[in-house]
């Protein structure tokens, strides 16, 4: 492997200044409520309305002042979320087998009941990653989505984020930001119910939060600051790698940018593109600095090299442009979400392909996959037995707690083997 461009790749543990920022934050605000939610937004956001949630009233008139092509573009996006999503749902099926005689063991998948849904805005309005945390959740069969977007600072709500998160189905929608958000959703404040489970891409903040508040209720993942890794062999277009890696360069200015290629005279044209298009992108005052920062360029010596690179690196989104894909499919086991092909890019499953984008950052995708509606189902085990089958069982266990110098529990085994052993015992 030949380094081309060294950069870095940054990582939340790596990072105590935030994380003891927001754990003064989330002290403050559980022995403060709302005061310090009220407190929290007028620093950061300058908002102080005399309600963070919006009523049905207020949801309409923002609603019906949208233009009917931005309303007709969410309506495919989130048909395709939500077409998806039950298309998942229905390869988890309920189980029972009966493993031996008179021994039924089965699972059920049992959604949980309520979740705080995170919508980032901040720099830029994401309303399309109102569908990604809130449509699942609903396929799944969640009662209750509570659902949070920082406003427009000063301004109050983003009308087409209000209208996304609507028509996604939350039940509650609150315009309030970053950490307090969070808080809000979790400790139970301002007449909100404690979730179970938070969901949803944010900063470091908030991926900090999620997982300080983690034990507290659930999380989904940590989704901090975006990650593209390029996978390119000599038969990629340059300028259209290069226009990939800048697509997510401009989310952050930690945003990690990663091209591994498999020769120095691609490496370089890919390089001098990223350059030449930086002149003119409307965004370069945040792209340069993560492609300075952290943009990476590595030459593998061949295929298995870039698929162990790669793998490595675990990066939230990888694309391959490559001649042949099937074997990089194949071998390639850490990532949030493959795109394969020049076809395909990082921005459509950002926004409108129908698979979701709220997927692990920080080489979480070593352990994780993204959100889908199966991070919304518990799947609980059940057990019952014949007489005949817990008398089996049951002298089996019992010599096993026996074993442990577990007592009671070789007790509990005993009296079940007594009482079924029947007249002739």
């Amino acid at each position: 492997m030949k380094v081309i461009k060294q950069g870095g790749h940054r990582l939340f543990e790596n990072d105590p200044e935030t994380a003891r920022v927001v754990s003064e934050m989330l002290l403050s605000l559980d022995r403060g409520g709302m005061d310090a939610v009220r407190r929290y937004s007028r620093e950061f956001d300058d908002w102080d309305p005399e309600s963070f949630e919006l009523d049905d009233r207020q949801v309409g008139a923002i609603r019906a002042g949208l233009p009917d092509q931005l309303l007709r573009d969410t309506e495919y996006c989130q048909g395709n979320v939500r077409r998806f999503a039950a298309a998942q749902l229905e390869t988890m099926r309920p189980l029972e087998v009966e493993i031996r005689p008179g021994v039924i063991l089965g699972h059920r998948h049992i959604p949980v009941g309520a979740v705080g849904g995170y919508v980032p805005g901040g720099r830029y309005p994401m309303f399309g990653s109102a569908q990604m945390s809130i449509i699942p959740a609903k396929v799944a069969g969640v009662k209750t989505v509570v659902a949070c977007t920082p406003p427009v600072r000063g301004d109050g709500a983003y009308p087409a984020t209000i209208h996304a998160m609507k028509a996604a189905g939350a039940d509650r929608v609150f315009v309030l930001g970053g950490v307090p958000a969070l808080a809000m959703m979790a400790f139970g404040l301002g007449g909100v119910q404690p979730v179970d489970m938070l969901v949803g891409a944010g900063n470091k903040y908030v991926a900090e939060a999620k997982r300080q508040l983690f034990g507290r209720c659930g999380i989904d993942l940590l989704a901090g600051p975006t990650e593209i890794a390029i996978l390119a062999d000599d038969s990629a277009d340059p300028a259209l790698v290069a226009c990939d890696l800048l697509g997510q360069a401009e989310h952050d200015p930690n945003s990690g940018v990663y091209l591994i290629c498999l020769s120095e005279r691609f490496a370089r044209e890919a390089i001098a593109q990223v350059e030449e298009q930086l002149e003119s992108l409307p965004t370069r005052e945040i792209a340069s600095l993560s492609w300075r920062d952290n943009g990476i360029v590595h030459v593998a010596d061949g295929p298995d090299e870039a698929i162990a690179l790669s793998d490595d690196y675990a990066p939230e989104h990888l694309e391959l442009h490559v001649e042949a894909p099937a074997r990089y499919v194949e071998a390639l086991t850490n990532y949030g979400s493959l795109f394969i092909g020049e076809e395909t890019t990082v921005a459509y499953g950002d926004k409108s392909i129908g698979t979701n984008h709220i997927l692990p950052t920080s080489r979480a995708a070593r352990y994780t996959g993204g959100v889908w509606v199966g991070k919304f189902l518990k799947t609980c085990t059940y057990q019952r037995m014949t007489p005949e089958a817990s008398r089996e069982v049951g002298a089996v266990t019992e010599r096993q707690c026996e074993a442990e110098r577990m007592l009671a529990h070789a007790i509990t085994a005993r009296v079940r083997v007594d009482r079924y052993a029947g007249p002739s015992r």
